[in-house]
């Protein structure tokens, strides 16, 4: 497939148009970005690691009936996928209390929710990525309410494939951020990637954070656990 000319870049990806209209190449960065862009630096080889293992995880979901925009991993650090209309919607899944939900409800990091809670925050860096309800969702535009239905049981399907499997791998999912898009019929699918950049994951023995939280909070060997999360994953899929 032919890469051409670059279309977007963003924090963590770059997208290049190929001569299929219908299909995109992304290649994925070693840039690291926290608290909207505030904070920059680099995590050597996590582009790499972030294409591999979104895509392996994606092939598993796919497996699990989660329909997704990934076609076929290129190389290293690039991976063709189906073209899609971005839905502006960060859907967050928490399964324990941590990061921003922890601080902005005054509620101590790692308290275990009886079932798992979802967020959604509006896909804009202008605004800071704002906090919305259904009613907003709605009100704006963003999804209809079968769109918004669809997206909820896709993403708690997804929370429950990655808790089993993590689990297998020694480590807890915390949370993760999510990204849908529209296909040229409309139909939704699971876009963008997921990866130790938009999961949160806990050693499940020792509750040492093996995620990009290790480089939003200054607690070094980012990229020795990155490898460790690939590692543990190759094992098991």
């Amino acid at each position: 497939m032919l890469k051409l000319e670059q279309l977007y870049e963003g924090k963590a990806k770059k997208v290049y148009r190929t001569e299929n209209p219908e299909l995109l190449i992304i290649s994925y960065k070693d840039d690291a970005t926290a608290f909207n862009g505030q904070k920059k630096g680099t995590i050597y080889g996590k582009g790499v690691i972030n294409n591999k293992m979104s895509n392996m995880l994606m092939k598993y979901l796919e497996k699990q009936n989660i329909p997704t925009h990934f076609v076929e991993e290129l190389n290293d650090r690039e991976s063709l996928v189906k073209k899609v209309s971005i839905v502006p919607l960060e859907v967050i899944v928490r399964n324990i209390a941590a990061g921003s939900f922890s601080k902005r409800y005054g509620i101590e990091e790692g308290i275990v929710f009886d079932s798992p809670t979802i967020e959604f925050s509006y896909k804009n860096d202008a605004l800071g990525d704002p906090l919305l309800n259904d009613y907003h969702i709605h009100a704006l535009k963003i999804a209809s309410e079968e769109e918004l239905e669809t997206i909820k049981k896709y993403s708690f399907g997804i929370n429950r494939c990655l808790k089993e499997l993590w689990s297998k791998c020694n480590i807890t999912l915390v949370d993760f951020k999510l990204e849908f898009g529209r296909l040229s019929d409309g139909t939704i699918v699971l876009a963008d990637e997921i990866s130790p950049d938009t999961s949160r994951l806990w050693d499940s023995a020792t509750g040492k954070k093996l995620d990009k939280d290790r480089f939003r909070r200054d607690l070094g060997d980012v990229e020795a656990a990155y490898d460790e999360v690939m590692a543990r994953l190759n094992k098991i899929i």
